[in-house]
């Protein structure tokens, strides 16, 4: 169960952002969302992260979005804990990659949204998605 939600959430992600729908997208984040492990960032909330996306979207930056690899590593009924590789590849031809831990949360309106991301190191990647 854990698994097709977080397959279909990711889904909605790759769509949302390929589309260029900003509302759609950010619906999928909480607003209490913070992300960590950003290089030169402490973190980051649901404003910034909604403001860098408008940009991504409105200049049209990201060409696809790609999620492989995929390992629950906690769940409850209203919260899963999941890393997966993301690939990230820019209209200026550029790749970036990084492993990811997410936290889902199922919110009161019943929505799964992400509310917590962080940003893994190479060696933590590696452990989690052999």
């Amino acid at each position: 169960m854990s698994e097709s939600i977080v397959k279909t959430w990711l889904a909605a992600i790759i769509r949302t952002a390929g589309e260029g729908d900003h509302k759609t997208h950010m619906d999928l984040i909480s607003k209490k969302v913070n992300l960590v492990g950003v290089p030169g960032f402490e973190s980051i909330g649901f404003e910034d992260w909604s403001n860098q996306c408008q940009h991504e979207f409105n200049d049209k930056l990201i060409t696809e979005i790609q999620y492989q690899g995929l390992k629950i590593r906690a769940e409850t009924e209203l919260r899963i804990m999941f890393v997966t590789h993301e690939t990230i590849l820019a209209s200026d031809g550029t790749k970036n990659q990084q492993g990811i831990e997410c936290l889902l949360e199922k919110e009161e309106d019943g929505q799964w949204r992400l509310t917590q991301q962080r940003i893994l190191g190479e060696d933590e990647t590696t452990q989690y998605l052999k």
